[in-house]
């Protein structure tokens, strides 16, 4: 039997020590098969991005396993699984270094991983992206939101991962470009076989997204969901179902798009 690609087992992430300590994440357990897009949502503190910062590496400090492709990941991670896996973040133009010309922001991670053909691996991810190669030459407050994120999203595939891991990577850009980048991340996905963990708040994104959902509250996984489930509100926990009813216009509207 094939190992899921990513699997996460009993993980728990605590903050602080003693009676003022808190724990940010209890006990989470998911698995991702290969080439699957799953979603994590709940609203903000709910601990759905301290896990993909764990995944990731930024926060070594957590109980429990985190397994890639069937082997269990050390606490301090290496460059061979920095190649395997990359995480694209809320803020586009926080994430990318404001004095650096996009061509620079694009050979760096080639450089840091000794990768061949550096100029030719630019002009192919800025296409991949849906940009020219004109790009290469401007700096990031030249670029739109949406421009600097596609930027931000070929950093991340240019050392070529299997894994994406997502942490709301539309929130911060306007409505009329956020369809834009969500088609362009389920494209990529589609024609390089990538795995996707993506956070959000936002159910319909998730849904339009993901095939299969997990529901957070207070650091716990409340409840495990297929994307269709989600759009018919077949679900079994109150605290999902007055999420869902919430936001009942958004996944109508992402439910007709769909259709």
């Amino acid at each position: 039997m094939q190992n899921p690609y990513l699997e996460l087992k009993d993980l728990t992430i605590r903050f602080g020590h003693g009676a003022s300590g808190v724990v940010a994440v209890q006990q989470a357990e998911f698995a991702i098969e290969e080439g699957e897009s799953y979603g994590l949502i709940g609203e903000s503190g709910c601990g759905k991005s301290t896990i993909l910062r764990a995944i990731a590496g930024l926060n070594p400090h957590y109980e429990g396993r985190i397994l890639l492709d069937g082997t269990e990941l050390p606490k301090q991670r290496g460059k061979a699984l920095f190649r395997k896996m990359q995480m694209v973040f809320q803020d586009p133009y926080a994430s990318l270094h404001p004095r650096k010309m996009v061509q620079n922001v694009l050979i760096e991670p080639l450089q840091i991983m000794g990768m061949d053909r550096k100029q030719e691996r630019i002009d192919a991810i800025l296409s991949d992206v849906g940009l020219d190669a004109g790009f290469r030459y401007r700096f990031p407050h030249e670029l739109s939101g949406g421009q600097r994120q596609r930027i931000a999203i070929a950093r991340t595939l240019i050392v070529e991962p299997r894994l994406l891991l997502l942490d709301e990577p539309t929130s911060a850009l306007d409505v009329s470009v956020q369809a834009e980048i969500l088609n362009l991340l389920n494209r990529l996905r589609r024609d390089r076989g990538l795995t996707y963990l993506m956070v959000s708040h936002d159910i319909a994104v998730i849904a339009h997204m993901c095939d299969r959902i997990a529901i957070m509250k207070d650091g716990r996984m409340l409840e495990k969901l297929t994307s269709q489930q989600v759009r018919s509100g077949a679900v079994t926990e109150d605290y999902t179902r007055e999420f869902l009813a919430a936001s009942a216009p958004a996944v109508a509207r992402e439910a007709a798009q769909a259709g």
